[in-house]
């Protein structure tokens, strides 16, 4: 077996299933679970229509660069959405979702035959970030998020020494779980130090779409363009149709940036076998060339958290996010609870799940960022989410009688 698998950690969501063995929460309450960030708005019909109208070239293997006209569609979306000129023949390929793509891009990048191959990821993280650098025979370096900067990441923190033997760097923005997006101050210190140290940015975007302000969030791509690197040297945007759409079924997403990356990340999926079918491949095409539905879509989440926000925020430390669909609270300190005891006690006696921080986030240099937060995922109906947020409200009220 491969030895590098050992050094795995279990997933967040496996760890939630041993905290929550062996309790039983009240039969009469209805489950409702803010644990997973799993879309559950309805897919658009279009979408599904487009699926099914085009179930052709199933007896032919597809090629892993993707269609033309797909790979155009992406880019023409780009060109709307963020006012850039990508390349759909050298700049972009489709990807089987962005979670696969994430982990695999790391085994193009990533030499580990060089000493001290170091990938830097945010902390809290999503742990593809973590497992991808391991199996690619790198050490994963995590960066704070800071509080008090709205989580953006301290990339200040990282010392000299660290930077010189970073091969990769992951950036989630707008981030997982704190909905954080990274100004464009802070894609100029990045872009500065990968001229300086070589190492290639992966850029995480699969949350672009869902915001709550009128300014949409800044793209990697498209701060590379206004810092007039129009030839996206060492930048790899990542973004997917999962939450866009609401089609984490679909499995479909696109990578686009350096041409020369790209390249040699195609090489790799040609033997690893990353083609996209072809009737994807047109359900993909539909939905990238819309925007009604992602913009109803946005209201939704708008909606919900403007009905929430206020049941929460008078017994939690709460902020609206920049973007996202997540909350990331602080749990009061006046409750005596570590955020694992919070959610094991939650869920029993109120039939609430959400994920505690600390198994989104990894120990580093004798601080856990997540401790004392949890990630509540606001993915299901409004009605929902407010008897949740309701319920959660009770039950600190309850505690701290």
């Amino acid at each position: 077996m491969n030895p590098l698998l050992q050094h795995l950690q279990p997933y967040p969501f496996e760890r939630l299933r041993q905290l929550f063995a062996g309790v039983t929460p009240p039969a009469d309450l209805r489950p409702i679970s803010l644990g997973i960030g799993e879309p559950r708005h309805d897919t658009p019909e279009f979408i599904n229509t487009s699926l099914c109208d085009n179930l052709v070239g199933l007896a032919n293997y597809p090629a892993t660069a993707g269609d033309l006209r797909l790979r155009q569609a992406c880019s023409d979306w780009m060109q709307r959405r963020y006012g850039i000129a990508v390349d759909a023949a050298t700049q972009i390929l489709p990807v089987n979702g962005s979670r696969e793509a994430l982990f695999s891009f790391a085994q193009t990048i990533i030499d580990p035959t060089l000493p001290g191959a170091t990938v830097l990821c945010p902390n809290p993280f999503y742990q593809i970030y973590e497992g991808a650098t391991l199996l690619a025979g790198a050490q994963p370096y995590f960066v704070p998020s800071d509080p008090a900067r709205n989580f953006a990441v301290d990339w200040d923190s990282v010392p000299d020494e660290v930077w010189a033997r970073t091969q990769l760097i992951y950036v989630c923005s707008p981030g997982n779980p704190t909905g954080a997006v990274m100004p464009l101050s802070e894609w100029e210190k990045l872009f500065a130090l990968s001229d300086r140290h070589g190492f290639v940015i992966a850029s995480d975007e699969c949350y672009s779409e869902i915001y709550f302000r009128e300014e949409a969030p800044l793209g990697g791509l498209e701060a590379a363009v206004e810092l007039g690197r129009s030839d996206y040297r060492n930048l790899v945007a990542f973004t997917s149709l999962s939450k866009r759409s609401n089609v984490p079924g679909l499995r479909s997403g696109f990578v686009a940036g350096d041409a020369k990356l790209l390249k040699s990340f195609l090489l790799y999926r040609t033997y690893h076998g990353g083609a996209m079918g072809l009737p994807i491949q047109h359900a993909s095409i539909a939905a990238w060339s819309d925007e009604a539905h992602v913009e109803h879509n946005r209201q939704l989440y708008r909606d919900k958290f403007a009905a929430v926000m206020p049941i929460l925020e008078p017994v939690m430390d709460v902020r609206l996010p920049d973007a996202g669909f997540y909350l990331w609270p602080r749990i009061p300190d006046a409750l005596g609870m570590t955020d694992t005891e919070f959610a094991q006690a939650l869920y029993a006696q109120n039939h609430v799940t959400v994920l505690p921080g600390s198994y989104l986030a990894r120990d580093a240099r004798g601080h856990n960022p997540g401790a004392q937060r949890v990630r509540l995922a606001l993915v299901a109906e409004t009605s929902e989410c407010v008897e949740a947020a309701q319920r959660i409200a009770d039950f600190i009220q309850k505690h701290l009688k």
